[in-house]
């Protein structure tokens, strides 16, 4: 089973929400998941996300692949928290 984790839209029309979440690759977009990690809100200004980065990295050490986007929250979520330490 190839695993990813990526984005699922919630929310209204013209005022997208979505939730970051690992999921099997063949699932639909807003289908079946195995757990929410996070979320993004691509209309808020300034810190427009959250995410579980220990829950992120164990399902990368596990063999899941994220998608460009994930990544990148990945990415500025660890930044942030070494800045923190």
């Amino acid at each position: 089973m190839a695993v990813r984790i990526r984005l699922k839209r919630a929310g209204a029309k013209n005022a997208p929400v979505f939730r970051i979440v690992v999921a099997d690759s063949r699932s639909p977009r807003d289908g079946k998941f195995l757990e929410e990690i996070g979320t993004y809100q691509p209309l808020k200004k300034g810190e427009n996300f959250t995410l579980k980065l220990d829950r992120a990295k164990f399902w990368v050490s596990k063999g899941a692949q994220p998608s460009e986007t994930v990544a990148s929250f990945i990415k500025k979520a660890d930044r942030k928290a070494a800045e923190a330490a």
